[in-house]
């Protein structure tokens, strides 16, 4: 477990690793791209009259090797992303030991957990009682420390919108089912409940409007913390829509491709 990283990316921990003339190609076109979205975060921060150190920034590594991991925490970062296990697990145990933390951001099955409760320090992702049940449990049986969890708000199930019926089987819970899950994993053992997080909708009343979406998301963590102090965590933006993210109040902005890159194929 490592501290967040919230300022300035400095040249981070020094690596015995010798690079090769693209490796070190590779790690100064991401030193590049970091400082862009280090001045985009920062830009973001003082046109909202908030301190940079409130938000933290989350590199997601997804479908990226893990020599890409390696050389963003040469570069000073800690806060690593995934969203698929079979991806996530062997890249953490490959990376072990750096001081990373690691952020699972995708849909996770209940047959994932065990397996995620390996490496991830937070799980953004979390939106139905059964998940919660089913962390809380391989957590304890890990005998590790408490795991973050984040609420995943859908904007788009709101009651009386629109979408709402075209989003059921979609991830993430709607903004009036979110108190109860968030009660249900601040009761859980081994789980600590840490805030919300949301995607900016495709579809219904917030679709192609990242700052309304915020704004609605920022409403319901305020009404969240009201019960639940502590959980301030607030995971919204990303590599498009960052600025309108910060100025609602992000907490955590999650940026793959404006730090790493149009993204590789899945495998």
């Amino acid at each position: 477990m490592t501290n967040h990283h919230d300022g300035p990316f400095p040249n981070g921990p020094s690596f015995p690793d010798a690079l090769t003339e693209q490796g070190r190609a590779r790690r100064e076109q991401l030193r590049a791209n970091l400082a862009a979205v280090e001045q985009r975060i920062a830009d973001a921060c003082a046109a909202a009259g908030r301190p940079r150190h409130e938000v933290t920034l989350v590199v997601v590594t997804k479908t990226y090797p893990a020599e890409d991991t390696r050389l963003l925490a040469s570069l000073g970062v800690t806060e690593v992303a995934e969203n698929r296990d079979q991806d996530a697990a062997p890249k953490a145990a490959e990376c072990a030991d750096l001081p990373l933390n690691w952020h699972f951001v995708g849909q996770l099955q209940t047959n994932k957990v065990r397996s995620v409760v390996r490496y991830a320090d937070f799980v953004h992702s979390v939106d139905r009682p059964r998940l919660v049940d089913a962390l809380s449990t391989a957590v304890v049986r890990a005998e590790r420390p408490e795991l973050a969890c984040l609420v995943q708000v859908a904007l788009e199930k709101e009651a009386g919108d629109a979408a709402a019926a075209q989003a059921a089987g979609r991830a993430g819970v709607a903004p009036e089912e979110v108190a109860a899950l968030a009660d249900a994993l601040a009761d859980a053992p081994g789980l600590r409940f840490a805030g919300v997080m949301t995607v900016a909708p495709l579809v219904g009343r917030y679709a192609g409007d990242p700052a309304a979406a915020f704004g609605r998301l920022a409403e319901i963590a305020t009404a969240v913390r009201a019960a639940h102090p502590a959980a301030t965590m607030v995971s919204a933006g990303m590599s498009g829509d960052l600025e309108q993210a910060v100025a609602a109040g992000a907490t955590h902005v999650r940026v793959g491709t404006a730090v790493l890159g149009a993204r590789p194929p899945l495998r």
